[in-house]
């Protein structure tokens, strides 16, 4: 059976599985649309509504950290306004992973000391090495508090659906993960051949090779190049698993939003589902997260909740 640390609403800090731990929690606090939705109106400000998250969860992810690179002051934030033993899980800048950035996401002073190439749509392409090191180090440089506080999960390298299975790639993932050691870093594939049957074991095994989690997906089930099967592999000490909901419909659509693109709610069937895998991942690590994406509205702490409360369930 799962024993796990009740908080007064009935989420959990963490599901014990023989000898392992699970840990559920969103990725995001702060969208507008869960704002409207989950918290209460009297929670005005940034730190009232972290505050409130972390009563009833554990961790999260910070997502803003895509869209721009994250801040010191940032981090020691979120450090003082949770307790101990909170985990965030950082996702990494755009350009870390090969996504496209605008110049204005950079820093004034990165702009001005590097000709940059920009395309028709105002991206910067093809950024010289040197600027995409020091962008790494700047990022790496941010989290010091979180790591300080022992509140840093993670690294999430989310690669876009573009980066597909070859040896170039597989070079950048392992020259990635050097520039922020000794942080642990999670990969999430968006191209289905890294885990093509004749494929997968290459990956895993340079994912387990160089201690990186593997980051399992739940996503809408299709054939597409850009959708992965519900897989989980044990590569490192964390194991990692993000829901993103089954909306096809907006999967790769122009919408307005994140949220919008993930507006998905599971229902128990759905989430039971990955109570076995999650069980056994978690006996193969010392950790595993299960974090929810689908955070338009209430959708990701409702599931988390239900979620947890499955795995409270006799096995």
């Amino acid at each position: 059976m799962n024993e796990s640390v009740s908080h007064p609403d009935g989420a959990t800090d963490a599901h014990r599985v023989n000898g392992g731990r699970l840990r559920i929690g969103c990725c995001s606090w702060t969208d507008k649309t869960m704002i409207d939705a989950w918290y209460p109106p009297s929670l005005k400000s940034a730190e009232g509504r972290l505050r409130y998250y972390a009563e009833r969860f554990d961790t999260a992810e910070v997502d803003s950290s895509f869209y721009g690179l994250p801040s010191e002051r940032n981090s020691a934030l979120w450090v003082e306004r949770t307790p101990p033993g909170f985990v965030f899980h950082i996702k990494a800048f755009a350009m870390l992973t090969r996504h496209a950035v605008k110049p204005e996401q950079l820093p004034a002073a990165l702009r001005s000391a590097y000709d940059l190439e920009i395309d028709r749509a105002g991206r910067v392409i093809h950024p010289p090495t040197e600027l995409r090191e020091e962008v790494f180090g700047m990022f790496s440089s941010a989290l010091t508090p979180l790591r300080e506080a022992g509140k840093l999960g993670v690294v999430l390298l989310q690669f876009p659906p573009y980066f597909v299975a070859n040896a170039a790639n597989r070079a950048y993932i392992t020259h990635a993960a050097g520039l922020l050691a000794p942080d642990p870093v999670a990969v999430e594939f968006r191209h289905r051949s890294w885990v093509e049957p004749d494929e997968l074991s290459r990956t895993l095994d340079l994912l387990a090779r160089h201690g990186l989690t593997y980051v399992g997906v739940d996503e809408p089930r299709s054939e597409t190049a850009s959708t992965l099967p519900p897989l989980t592999a044990a590569t490192a000490p964390i194991g990692y698993v993000r829901f993103h909901g089954r909306n096809m419909a907006t999967w790769k659509a122009r919408v307005a939003s994140a949220a919008e693109r993930f507006r998905y709610l599971y229902t128990d069937d759905e989430l039971a589902e990955w109570v076995d895998p999650l069980r056994q991942l978690a006996r193969e690590t010392e950790t595993t997260y299960a974090m929810f994406n689908n955070c338009y509205a209430d959708y990701a702490p409702r599931n988390a909740r239900q979620l947890s409360a499955l795995l409270d369930q006799e096995e």
